[in-house]
């Protein structure tokens, strides 16, 4: 679901060579030899230790998995409908780097890989023969098989990715920042991020990723190792699945060594053709009405279930084994890549808003995740419902045949199996791949954000990942890595609240920056009536550069208010009143007891002008160099207009200035009542009956 796409993007041989983080490096490289080498010489030892750990989480913070997985969406969701949804992931200037259909396409192709292959099938049978609560193999448990696969499918997930990938484009990309876990906490943690507190960090990204890479490695292994037997007649065992792990970290050799990635991003590509035309085969072969009516019904069961689905943690009839084998395993799955695919979601979205990215993000791989599952899932459940139950208990308890003996139903199975077995080969090799590539550049001070990892170092992880991969099918199978996961995602849990505090809080910057531009914008216009020097010689842009820097007292506002003030509104209000329009300008006091001059003008409608200017005290800022000795307040003339506080300051501004202000104000409510009126009627104009036609009077 997320594993391939990466090294489209990967730039073989940076000049110069990146550097390694030694603490980061060595830390994480240490870590994974020392559990993949225990596991190797003790797997009994490891197996037991495994399975109190992933005990252990599961009671303590299984609900903590589920509330974070919730809280990542409805944080993503929030950002993407906000104001925040407007700021770009780039500069200002930038504009996207790939066309909206090359971006899509990548994001599209990002949702395939070989576990959704394995779990299309395996889950909706599970799902529908044991169900967490109900009795299974009824109607109602064929539902829920489906749409429990899509939730753990689904856009949860895909949250988790879009976080990770916003947080790396937009700390990288709008702020400078390395392309680094740890560049997004620099709001949360500041200069500490550049310590141990920042390796600490990456480490826990690293090693969340090797476990997620490994986990899809092993369930493509013995799935493709049954895939292989069925087609050629390897024998499945250790030994063949010894022998595809080296396949795939040989690939990842070749790939740092010689720089083929943009073979590997066109054979990709033909994957994605590949893996469609399987699904419309078996749509097309299959009972396709059924198969549509499924799809259908799918979605609707999807979006009524899913705000229950996503908060359920079976407080009252908890179902441990089953939380640990889906749901808990799934969202610890998905965090273990959200780093890999956070930082290829960020590298091919330089210049798109936030809005975009999420909409992207949560539409376009999900769409084609309901596609496949639904397909597939619901061929199977059906297959099971017209008597098979053979094939249900098969794909139940031995889930990576349950892909391949689906499709022996089907015609000409010896092709379409092999067309199967090169889709899941690709994406498992292209997995290996670009996962020792972002483990590479997790470890490295890189150059530029397009920059790569050294040669060396991504040969490392690939056989790091490959040894690991090893190690835990010997513990335990599909089952161990399972477990493994959920034990190792747990660390990067916390980096990634702290990830969302950091994009939170930058992007609350971003909305004030945005404001103060807003709200600055009349005293740009109006301020820049600067007149000609005062009476002491001083040029009008001193005496506003002047003003922007001092923090006038309560009295000077004071007397501003009286002797420049009201005189500029008195002499507006006797113009309105010559023009015909009732006006006047006044005193009046705020809500806080504050002195105001305001201007009204009746206009003859619901919506009157309104035009006053406040004293208001305020926290003298720490810039500037005009405090008065012993303040801790400076005072400003506010203006109000008629639909409140405008955030801006007059105090200082000249008579002619504030005229001016007034004279801006006034236009743009005229503006606002003119666009209030009702477009009139066009008025038909009689016709012209011609010679021949006209009535004689």
């Amino acid at each position: 679901m997320r594993k391939r796409a990466a090294p489209a993007e990967a730039t073989t041989d940076p000049v110069p060579p990146a550097r390694i983080k030694g603490p980061v490096f060595y830390g994480s490289a240490i870590g994974v030899l020392l559990i993949a080498g225990w596991a190797m010489v003790s797997p009994t030892a490891a197996a037991e230790t495994i399975g109190t750990l992933v005990g252990w989480t599961s009671e303590w913070f299984g609900w903590f998995y589920i509330l974070f997985a919730t809280a990542v969406l409805v944080f993503v969701l929030f950002l993407g409908i906000s104001r925040y949804g407007r700021t770009k992931l780039g500069p200002e200037h930038s504009t996207p780097q790939y066309s909206t259909f090359a971006w899509a396409s990548m994001l599209f192709a990002a949702g395939i890989g070989t576990d959704l292959m394995f779990f299309a099938v395996a889950e909706p049978v599970t799902q529908y023969l044991a169900p967490p609560v109900g009795e299974g193999e009824t109607v109602a448990a064929a539902r829920e098989a489906t749409v429990w696969t899509l939730f753990h499918y689904g856009l949860t997930g895909w949250g988790m990715y879009a976080v990770m990938g916003m947080a790396l484009a937009y700390f990288s990309y709008r702020r400078n920042l390395p392309l680094a876990i740890r560049s997004a906490l620099y709001p949360v943690l500041g200069k500490r991020v550049q310590g141990p507190l920042g390796h600490g960090v990456d480490i826990a990204a690293v090693l969340g990723t090797i476990f997620g890479v490994a986990t899809s490695l092993g369930i493509g292994v013995v799935q493709l190792n049954f895939g292989l037997e069925v087609l050629f007649g390897i024998p499945e065992g250790r030994a063949a699945q010894i022998g595809l792990i080296v396949l795939a970290v040989a690939a990842a050799t070749v790939s740092a060594v010689s720089g083929v990635d943009r073979g590997i991003k066109r054979l990709s590509q033909l994957n994605v053709l590949l893996a469609i035309g399987l699904a419309v085969f078996v749509l097309l072969a299959g009972k396709t009405t059924f198969l549509l009516n499924g799809l259908v019904l799918n979605v609707g069961d999807f979006v009524s279930s899913f705000p229950s689905l996503t908060m359920q943690t079976f407080a009252f009839e908890r179902p441990v084994e089953w939380l640990n084998s889906w749901t808990l395993f799934f969202w610890a799955w998905w965090i273990a890549w959200a780093a890999f695919v956070g930082l290829f979601l960020a590298r091919i979205s330089r210049g798109r808003t936030i809005r975009q990215f999420v909409v992207g993000t949560m539409v376009i791989p999900f769409s084609y995740i309901v596609m496949w599952i639904s397909i597939f899932g619901n061929s199977a459940i059906e297959r099971i419902r017209d008597g098979d139950a053979a094939f249900g208990e098969l794909a139940m308890n031995t889930p990576e045949q349950g892909f391949y003996t689906l499709l022996m139903e089907y015609p000409a199975f010896p092709f379409i199996g092999a067309v199967a077995t090169f889709v899941g080969l690709l994406f498992y090799v292209t997995s290996a791949d670009s996962g020792a590539l972002v483990m590479a550049n997790l470890c490295s001070h890189l150059r530029t954000p397009q920059d790569d990892g050294g040669k060396g170092v991504r040969i490392f992880w690939a056989v790091a990942t490959g040894l690991l991969t090893a190690a835990m099918l010997i513990v335990g199978g599909v089952p161990a890595l399972q477990n493994a996961t959920i034990i190792m995602a747990l660390p990067f849990t916390f980096v990634m609240v702290l990830v969302m505090v950091g994009l939170y809080k930058a992007l609350r910057v971003e909305a004030l920056r945005a404001t103060s531009h807003h709200q600055t914008l009349p005293g740009r216009l109006s301020g820049r009536a600067l007149g000609a020097p005062d009476g002491n010689g001083t040029p009008g842009w001193r005496r506003r550069l002047n003003r922007a820097m001092a923090f006038p007292g309560q009295t000077s506002a004071r007397d501003h208010l009286d002797e420049v003030v009201a005189p500029a509104l008195e002499d507006v209000a006797a113009e309105l009143r010559g023009e015909g329009i009732e006006a006047q300008a006044r005193r009046a006091t705020n809500d806080t007891g504050q002195g105001c001059v305001e201007l009204t003008a009746d206009l003859r409608g619901d919506h009157p002008f309104a035009y006053r200017i406040c004293l208001r005290a305020v926290p003298i800022p720490g810039y500037g160099r005009r405090a008065p000795a012993g303040e801790q307040t400076y005072s400003r003339l506010e203006v109000h207009l008629g639909e409140g506080g405008q955030g801006y300051d007059v105090m200082g501004y000249t008579y002619s200035q504030l005229i001016d202000d007034v004279l801006d104000q006034y236009e743009r409510h005229l503006e606002f009542l003119r666009l209030q009126e009702p477009i009139p009627a066009p008025r038909e104009v009689p016709r012209d009956p011609g010679p021949q036609q006209r009535v004689p009077h």
